[in-house]
């Protein structure tokens, strides 16, 4: 029993051994293969194509001058029958990198051994034909491995002394040299030529515009006599249609004398009626109810005035009659108050220095509300003392000095006051 392989366009399908030692080998490409067990082999190799990148460093030309050249090659196996089997034998059974590099030392080899026989000139200034070289040389040693050049382009030459530099630069200045001599002559060819072509220009200018003005000035002189003859023309009909329309004008304008006048009469009886009427309706609207109007202001400042004359006089008995009540309430209050005196001045006398007692003894609250007022807004007494007998001393003193301060504001001795003497003296 076996198996069935296949590959893509892009690898080749390699099939060897078979029944009976036979060493006859199958190649596949883009297709299928029938593979026996055991006894049959299957490998593949990649038909793609290889980019590979000589490059050639310090290597002396033909001139002895070393120079470096890199390259891009493009590579593949080829499909032919023969050449496939010649690359299997190479290359089967090894990686990509592996057959590039081998493929890269052959090509690096034979640019190496060209670059030897050219001079710095050929290899810079025809790159394809250098290259061109490469792959004839070349080929031959890569076709026997089965390989095919696909294309081989110089990328680039340079070199470490700055040889190529310096021929750039004396090519370049010759090459700027030839450019500024061409420039030269091309401008003084072209100034001459500009001169000559300026010149004939003038000439047909100056024989143009002489045949210009002369046809200018014989047309002017046409047109001159054109204008006089169609002005006359043109004054003659004028003045005759000006003398016509003054004609014309005058009729018109007595016409309208006639119609103003016939207006002008009916505007003044038309004015005169409405004369009358606007006397009539002045007389109707404005006299009667400006005299209407002027009686109503008369009445009206004669009740006013009457009104403020029966007020004044009301106010003014209002006035007399209330200074006669407070006089009154007055007299009667003033006896009142001297009765009251005459009665209190009686009793005083009467009961003697007791009175006067009671008198003191009644305001002496009063005396002491007013002391102890600021006493009210305070909401602690704190005395300190050690001894707390001290505390009843500080009292009793001041129970002892009060006969004295009444004494003192009222000439009323409270020590000869009997009751008195009796409430002070057990706390002395």
């Amino acid at each position: 029993m076996g198996n069935c392989h296949t590959v893509g366009p892009n690898e080749a399908l390699v099939v060897s051994g078979a029944c009976c030692g036979s060493d006859d080998k199958t190649y596949t490409v883009g297709g299928w293969a029938w593979a026996w067990w055991l006894i049959t082999d299957i490998q593949k190799i990649t038909l793609e194509i290889m980019t590979l990148q000589p490059k050639c460093e310090d290597v002396e030309t033909a001139e002895g001058v070393a120079i470096t050249v890199t390259g891009v090659a493009q590579v593949k196996v080829m499909t032919d029958k023969e050449l496939l089997g010649y690359a299997c034998e190479q290359f089967l059974g090894k990686t990509v990198a592996e057959i590039k590099s081998v493929i890269l030392q052959t090509l690096e080899g034979h640019l190496r051994s060209i670059l030897g026989t050219l001079t710095v000139e050929q290899i810079y200034q025809d790159r394809d034909q250098f290259a061109r070289l490469v792959r004839e040389v070349a080929a031959p040693d890569v076709g026997r491995m089965g390989i095919e050049i696909l294309s081989f382009t110089i990328k680039d030459v340079y070199d470490k002394v700055d040889y190529l530099s310096s021929l750039g630069k004396s090519q370049t200045a010759a090459v700027q040299r030839d450019a500024d001599i061409g420039v030269a002559e091309a401008e003084r060819d072209a100034g001459i030529r500009e001169a000559e072509c300026k010149k004939e220009m003038m000439d047909v200018k100056f024989q143009a515009d002489t045949r210009m003005a002369d046809s200018k000035r014989e047309l002017e002189m046409q047109k001159a006599a054109f204008n006089q003859e169609v002005n006359t023309k043109k004054a003659e009909a004028q003045l005759a249609y000006e003398l016509q329309a003054a004609k014309e004008q005058q009729k018109i304008r007595l016409e309208e004398i006639e119609i103003e006048v016939v207006q002008r009469k009916k505007q003044i009886s038309i004015e005169e009626k409405e004369i009358l009427r606007t006397d009539k309706e002045l007389i109707a609207t404005v006299r009667r109810p400006a005299e209407a109007e002027a009686y109503k202001m008369e009445q009206l400042a004669e009740a006013r005035k009457m009104k403020k004359v029966l007020t004044a006089q009301a106010e003014a008995e209002k006035i007399k009659r209330i200074g006669e009540a407070e006089a009154g309430s007055i007299e009667a209050v003033g006896k009142a108050e001297a009765e009251k005196m005459r009665l209190k001045a009686e009793a005083y006398q009467h009961y003697g220095d007791a009175a006067k007692t009671a008198l003191v003894l009644e305001a002496l609250p009063k005396i002491a509300a007013k002391v102890a007022a600021p006493l009210s807004r305070t909401n602690e007494i704190v005395i300190l003392s050690g001894d707390g007998g001290r505390v009843t001393g500080e009292v009793n003193r001041l129970l002892a000095e009060l006969p004295v301060s009444v004494n003192a504001l009222t000439g009323v001795d409270l020590s000869k006051i009997p009751l008195l003497q009796k409430m002070i003296s057990p706390q002395a």
